[in-house]
């Protein structure tokens, strides 16, 4: 019985070892993980890049309260068309009425004293002619005809300001074009630069980008500048600018230059204000080492390749934080730091971060 016993465990220990040395002989049989390689070295690429920008209106304007009082009316919403001196906006003009009539009435007053005094120096200078008079009531007389006459010009004056004051209770369009929003409502208090509305004109139009100080030089020395715009027929194409300007000073929280660039009449119709839109800036070629974008692997703030790398005689893939550049479409990324010329990146970094992933060239 104590033989049989044994004997089974010999055959089940051997059919054990058996086992295992048969899963043993499928593991190294197995085959090895292959990806597929490419060798980066400076390629031409061109160096000119794109940016996003919005489009605005050339004319904008935002119309102000002149004059002090309550809002009596608010004509307008945002989206309507208005023209040129239709009327916008009403401002209480009570108080501005009043001193309007009592300017008139200080003008009246002016012109019947200015009468009575020309009447009374025209007969001091006749009766000073036959000699009732003396010179010196002559002089009199002309002298307060003169006063008269610098007080009805004064009368006058307040007239025409009061009237000027008076227009200023209303609003006025000082242009052809739409209304973007308004600011005030029907009873709000209406004070001297305390905007009512804005008006912008439809045409014309220009594309405002906003570009980083670092690429001010390459923008400046750009060969072309131009901005996709809708062709009308569902695709996009790309034109230069009317008239292209640069501000002379940078935005110092964002460290950037706006450039504005007026876009063609016959194609700004299909734009609005505040649409966002694409401007190429065109330049010339250059020598820089790009790798496919399938090859990046992005985890967070890394930023990284899967390179060939040659570890105890073992060639495998390593991991290697890189800086990207600008992405030149089929022809790659740019990468400014991380890589040399003659190293060997994974096509597929997903595979090549497999235990045992070798390079397709040195798997056979």
């Amino acid at each position: 019985m104590t033989s049989l016993c044994v004997a089974t465990v010999r055959r089940s220990a051997e059919a054990l070892l058996l086992g295992l040395a048969l899963a043993s002989s499928h593991t190294l049989a197995a085959p090895a993980v292959e990806v597929a390689v490419v060798q980066v070295k400076p390629q031409t690429v061109p160096t000119g890049f794109e940016l996003d920008g919005v489009v605005q209106p050339v004319r904008q304007s935002t119309l102000s309260a002149q004059a002090s009082g309550r809002v009596s009316s608010l004509l307008v919403k945002a989206g309507d068309r208005v023209r040129a001196g239709q009327l916008l906006a009403t401002i209480d003009d009570r108080e501005t009425q009043t001193g309007l009539q009592r300017s008139q009435a200080q003008v009246a007053q002016a012109e019947a004293e200015l009468r009575n005094a020309k009447a009374h120096a025209q007969r001091t200078s006749e009766l000073h002619a036959q000699g009732y008079v003396s010179k010196a009531a002559l002089d009199t007389a002309n002298a307060q005809l003169t006063a008269l006459q610098a007080g009805r010009d004064q009368a006058s004056a307040g007239a025409r300001q009061s009237a000027l004051a008076q227009g200023f209770t209303r609003v006025t369009a000082p242009y052809d074009g739409w209304i973007l929003q308004t600011l005030s409502e029907a009873g709000d208090l209406a004070v001297p630069g305390k905007p009512l509305l804005t008006l912008y004109a439809p045409l014309p139009l220009r594309a405002v980008v906003q570009v980083p100080a670092s690429r001010g030089d390459l923008a400046r020395n750009a060969k072309s500048v131009e901005i996709q715009i809708p062709d009308g027929k569902g695709g996009q194409q790309w034109l230069p600018p009317v008239t292209l300007s640069v501000l002379p000073s940078a935005d110092p929280v964002s460290q950037t230059i706006e450039w504005r660039l007026e876009l063609p009449q016959t194609v700004a119709q299909a734009l609005v204000p505040g649409q966002q839109i694409s401007v190429r800036f065109a330049g010339g070629v250059s020598e820089r080492i790009v790798v496919p974008s399938a090859a990046v692997i992005r985890r967070g703030e890394l930023t990284a390749v899967y390179v060939v790398a040659n570890g105890s005689g073992v060639k495998g893939f390593a991991l290697k934080a890189i800086r990207l550049g600008a992405d030149h479409g089929t022809a790659g990324v740019e990468v400014l730091a991380g890589l040399s010329s003659g190293d060997l990146v994974a096509l597929d970094p997903v595979r090549a971060g497999l235990a045992g992933a070798r390079p397709l060239e040195m798997a056979r």
